[in-house]
This record gives structure tokens, sequence and C-alpha cells, in this order.
């Protein structure tokens, strides 16, 4: 996000955290579907998302539009949050609805973690993220830009409805429901990172040609906490490709100890 518009998530979370603050676990789901739900609605009217987004109008006829269009439709709540999202200035209307996305975000998985369930939401986003991703057919349907949202959703809900944690559930048919030009893999991806963060924690992916025991995974841990002075959390993805060793990706950075990495990195080395 550019500068005005992390200034202005900034001061939108401030309500956020005063509305968490009194919600109840109920609360949290509605406060975060109803952010969710409105981030819909801005998609689709474009006259509407560009008036709550205008840098140059004055921010209480802003808080007015929304109070005056949604009052009586979502809590109030939601409501509190969302006028003190539409009164700050925000770089472009894309970085609003990133701000509202992420507002929605933090109310839920607040929700999972007063329960003690957010390793379980983290853990099914990265494993159905690794799912789909081993299921072109199912990514590209669930990824296509546009494409009937009630159909997806209901394909997510057979997917998933009663397997998984409710959080996990509404935020994925989130993602595939407005994608806003995400390729769902990454952006399960980025919601696996998201609940990560939640924790003060990074996420490491890692690929291993054989399963590792639990041993194993603690000791990578250990490990990957000493190179990177935080905490950092193993997600294991079996993938024959590697041969032996292991390829480890913590955010933009790859640790290739695998035997296919090495022989690749031979054969450059004789090349050039």
């Amino acid at each position: 996000m550019h500068a005005a518009s992390r200034e202005a998530l900034a001061a939108a979370e401030l309500r956020l955290l005063d509305v968490i603050d009194g919600a109840d676990d109920q609360g949290l789901v509605t406060l975060g579907e109803e952010l969710f739900a409105v981030v819909r609605l801005l998609i689709d009217e474009h006259a509407l998302r560009r008036a709550v987004s205008d840098p140059s109008s004055d921010p209480q006829a802003r808080e007015g539009l929304v109070r005056g269009l949604l009052g009586a439709k979502v809590g109030e709540g939601t409501l509190k949050v969302l006028s003190a999202a539409v009164a700050a200035r925000w770089s472009s209307a894309r970085e609003l609805l990133d701000g509202l996305e992420s507002l929605a975000r933090t109310a839920l998985l607040v929700r999972a973690e007063r329960a003690n369930r957010l390793d379980a939401v983290e853990d099914e986003l990265f494993r159905l993220g690794r799912i789909i991703a081993g299921q072109t057919e199912l990514a590209q349907v669930l990824g296509a830009s546009g494409g009937n949202a009630a159909g997806k959703a209901a394909l997510v809900d057979s997917l998933v409805a009663g397997k998984v944690e409710p959080v996990t559930e509404i935020l994925v048919r989130q993602l595939v429901t407005a994608p806003r030009g995400r390729d769902i893999v990454a952006g399960l991806e980025e919601l696996t990172a998201v609940a990560a963060r939640r924790r003060e924690r990074s996420v490491a992916y890692v690929r291993s040609a054989v399963e590792l025991t639990a041993a194993q995974v603690d000791r990578l841990a250990a490990t990957l906490q000493r190179i990177y002075g935080r905490q950092v959390v193993p997600h294991v993805e079996i993938d024959p490709t590697v041969r032996g060793g292991l390829v480890v990706k913590v955010g933009d950075e790859v640790i290739d100890g695998s035997v296919a990495g090495q022989l690749d990195l031979l054969r450059r080395n004789l090349a050039g």
C-alpha cells in the first residue's frame, strides 16, 4: 500500500479493535462476513466505489453516504468500521478494497484465535492450497475471473462445508467469489501467511521427497528459527521431483538443499 492508504488502514484498524473488544464470537463472524459483503458490493458498483474512495470529496459526505446506504443492512459494529474506513484518505479505490478485506480477515482470525483454532485454520488453508494446486481443472474453475460467483460458492461448499473450521470456509468462499485478479492457489498461500502473521510467525513452504517425521519437522523449525531470528512454521509438501533433501521457501528466499537442486546447479556451472 502507498503511505496514505497505510495511514487509512491504521485508523480503520483502531476502530476495528474497539468493535472486536466488545463483540462475542458470533459478532466477529458477522463482522467479517458483512465487511466481505461490502467488498463484493463495491466491486460490482463502480460508481459507489469511486464515490466512497474519492479523496477530493468531503470525508463526512463519504461517511454519510455509507451510513445512508448500509445503515439498515449491516450491524452497528460493521457500520462503525466502514465509517472509519471511508472517512480516511486512501491512495486508490483498489487499496480501499484491500483494506476492507484485511479488516474482515482480522475479525475472522480473531474469532479463530479466541477459540484456539488459529492453528487449524492455518493448516487447512495450506492443505487446501496444495490440493487445488494438484488439480489443474479445479484450480481453473475456482480461479477463473468473472464466472458465476454463486456456482463457485456452491462448489467451495461441496468441497469444505462441515470438513473445515467455519472461519476457513468463509475465507475461502470470499477468495473464490471475489478473486480480484488473484490466482486461487496464490490467494490461499497469502491467506496462510496472514494467519501465520497473526501468531507473529512466518511460514516456510517445504518440499520433500518423503514424508518427514514429527521430530524432523521440529528440528527443521528450530533451524529456521535460528536462521531467521523468529518463529518459522514449516508446511511440508511431498514432491517426488525433489529426489532427496529439502527445498525451503520463506517469503522470496529459497533454500535449495535438494539433490535435484544440486544437480541443476552443477549443470549450470558446467554449462557456464
